[in-house]
């Protein structure tokens, strides 16, 4: 039946009720409410505890919290029927829906909601994204470096390339000498060539 939340929304909720007599109170039931006792009763009382637990949570709560809702209406509701000899086997909440336009701004909000954390989720993807860009470019130059000083080292010990540099130096020094007034002659070996060195045969 339609009662109202904390929150002032109106919620629909329905209930499987299983009652019975109880059997030595019998002959004063009929007395006093009759043989349709249950038709009298039963609605009566659960309307009552319906509006009064649903009225203590706001509509969110109802749907977060309905297993504390359907033990409260259980525990309210049995109370009460104890006052027509009835008992309680059992109470299920077997319906619970709310206006449409309340549904509608539910699903609205969580809608917003999964746009939000997608659009969050996308940010920090993006920022992940760049830090590893950054980190990659930092290794990739780190090892460029290591490369150009191992390059470097390595033809500083290569005897070709030292072989090299000394021809390269005789070469500049015979063309100062020649572009001077003064006539010097060299040897290889004031040039500093050791052409009798090994490894100028090899």
């Amino acid at each position: 039946s339609p009662t109202g939340s904390k929150d002032l929304q109106m919620v629909n909720i329905s209930l499987r009720v299983l009652t019975r007599p109880n059997a030595a109170e019998l002959p004063s039931m009929y007395q006093r409410l009759g043989l349709d006792y249950e038709e009298r009763v039963l609605p009566s009382i659960v309307n009552e505890v319906l509006k009064s637990v649903v009225a203590k949570f706001n509509a969110s709560q109802l749907i977060t919290q309905r297993a504390q809702v359907s033990l409260l209406i259980r525990r309210e509701l049995t109370e009460r029927a104890k006052d027509f000899s009835l008992i309680l086997d059992d109470v299920a909440i077997t319906e619970l829906s709310f206006s449409r336009e309340y549904t509608a701004a539910v699903e609205a909000k969580q809608v917003a909601q999964q746009e939000a954390q997608r659009a969050q989720f996308l940010v920090e993807k993006a920022k992940q994204e760049q830090k590893q860009k950054i980190v990659q470019a930092e290794g990739e130059a780190t090892a460029a470096k290591m490369i150009s000083c191992f390059r470097r080292f390595s033809l500083s010990r290569n005897p070709g390339y030292i072989k090299l540099r000394k021809i390269r130096a005789a070469q500049n020094i015979s063309k100062t000498i020649a572009a001077s007034q003064n006539r010097v002659y060299l040897t290889a070996d004031n040039l500093v060539l050791n052409l009798q060195d090994e490894g100028f045969t090899r």
